[in-house]
């Protein structure tokens, strides 16, 4: 059967082994296109992309034919490859073995772009772990079912 319209809008967010700041400034643009290529060569489109020092955060909405962990499979082993063979990071460059990725609904699409394009201001106020622990608090808050 094929799919011809979907709604599988997801936010992901990709970290640096050991949260090691490898993405730098000069770098950044280059390495988002980059990834932008891979979601759009896997029948996806991104929405939004910003390249932390430490971490990625993107908003796609994905192909109903590839999972979540496939297309984040797909960007580790590509991204990493072309960062370590353009030399785009000092020394090695190299994901976590993990990622995040949290579904997110078509009325919240403008504002959790607002939200990725806006990560440099956004982590000027809040470091990334402690954004992460709010993400994973806010998003175990939601799941629990109400009796």
């Amino acid at each position: 059967m094929i799919i011809k319209y979907n709604n599988l809008y997801t936010h992901f967010i990709l970290t640096t082994l050991n949260r090691f700041p490898f993405i730098q400034e000069q770098n950044r643009e280059r390495i988002e296109k980059y990834i932008t290529g891979i979601i759009n060569n896997n029948d996806s489109k991104l929405y939004a992309i910003y390249a932390n020092p430490e971490h990625v955060h993107f908003l796609a909405s994905r192909s109903p034919i590839i999972s979540e962990e496939t297309l984040v499979e797909i960007i580790i082993e590509s991204s990493e490859k072309f960062i370590n063979e353009n030399r785009l990071s000092k020394g090695h460059f190299s994901w976590q073995d993990s990622a995040a990725a949290f579904s997110v609904s078509k009325s919240d699409i403008d504002k959790v772009c607002k939200y990725i394009l806006n990560q440099a201001e956004h982590h000027r106020k809040i470091s990334y772990m402690e954004e992460y622990d709010k993400f994973i608090k806010f998003y175990q808050k939601t799941l629990k079912i109400k009796t």
